[in-house]
């Protein structure tokens, strides 16, 4: 039976069950082997990076290459999903990726267009600082 990102397969539908279960969250490839692994239904890892990049081709999940140090995370895009324009934020204390619609964020983007002709990709922007609780942590210390 055929379905969005190819054929339907008991480890597809478990790999999609965890990412819907967790809408929002930046998920890798490590994290839902380590889940189904535990859950006593283990896929490996080839099967969980093919399953993935077919639900990227398709829409379904996002996914996220912050560096070239770290792996990508993915994440969960329902149907009713408009988050296509908005930039990352990400702590480099606690690695949290924050995603931002900010209007000042979006006019630099659109100075950037009309004064330097380059168009950016914000789902592909990272901007690298502290979160408020990192921040406020590192204060106390």
């Amino acid at each position: 039976m055929k379905q969005q990102g190819g054929y339907k397969t008991r480890q597809k539908s478990k790999i999609l069950e965890y990412l819907t279960n967790h809408p929002g969250q930046h998920i890798t490839a490590q994290e839902i082997a380590r889940h189904l692994d535990a859950q006593g239904s283990p896929v490996g890892m080839a099967t969980v990076y093919r399953c993935l990049d077919g639900l990227v081709t398709d829409g379904t999940l996002r996914k996220y290459t912050i560096d070239s140090r770290t792996g990508a995370c993915y994440e969960y895009l329902p149907q009713s999903d408009a988050c296509s324009r908005h930039f990352h934020l990400k702590c480099v204390r606690c690695e949290t990726l924050y995603h931002v619609t900010c209007e000042h964020l979006c006019e630099l983007e659109e100075h950037i267009a009309e004064h330097h002709g380059f168009r950016i990709d914000p789902s592909k922007t990272v901007l690298y600082g502290l979160c408020a609780a990192c921040r406020e942590a590192e204060d106390g210390e």
